[in-house]
This record gives structure tokens, sequence and C-alpha cells, in this order.
């Protein structure tokens, strides 16, 4: 594989990481200041999603399953993070 390919996979999950577990941290902080439960939701979809990123790119980069294992463990739990975060929208 390319290798700035995996530079370019490395830096957009690591990126992901960072402001995906910045987003679920404030939300949660949020749910815990006022106790909105949509803003608990919002937290666990955003760390549904951000956990998702993490694993794909950790099942690839670390432990050398194929690149689609990886996209699709990515694509899964993306998946299942937006729908909780359409939950939480509606959540009143």
């Amino acid at each position: 594989m390319n290798p700035y390919i995996d530079l370019t996979i490395i830096v957009a999950k690591t990126a992901i990481l960072v402001l995906g577990g910045s987003i679920t941290y404030y939300a949660l902080r949020a749910y815990d200041r006022t106790g909105d439960r949509s803003l608990r939701e919002l937290g666990v979809g955003f760390g549904i999603v951000t956990v998702g990123a993490l694993l794909g790119g950790v099942s690839h980069q670390i432990i050398g399953a194929d690149l689609a294992v990886g996209i699709a463990i990515d694509g899964l739990l993306t998946s299942v993070g937006f729908a909780v975060i359409v939950y939480s929208l509606y959540l009143e």
C-alpha cells in the first residue's frame, strides 16, 4: 500500500479521535450540569462514532486487518452512532 495513504489514514483517524472525543466530553459534561437526557444521548452517539473510527483505524494499522474490514467496522459504528444522535434530537 502507498505510504501516503497510511499516513493520511493515521492523521484523519487521529483528528477524528481528538475532535470526536472533545464533542463527547463536552456533551457529557453539559449533561452532568443540566441533567438533560438528550445531551447524554448526544454524547453517547458521538462517542460511538469516535470509537468506530478508532477501532477501524486500529484494526487496519495495528492488527493488520484488510482495509475493507477497517472501513466496515468504522461504517457500522458510525451508523449506530448517528442513529443515537438522531434519537437524541427527538428527546424532549
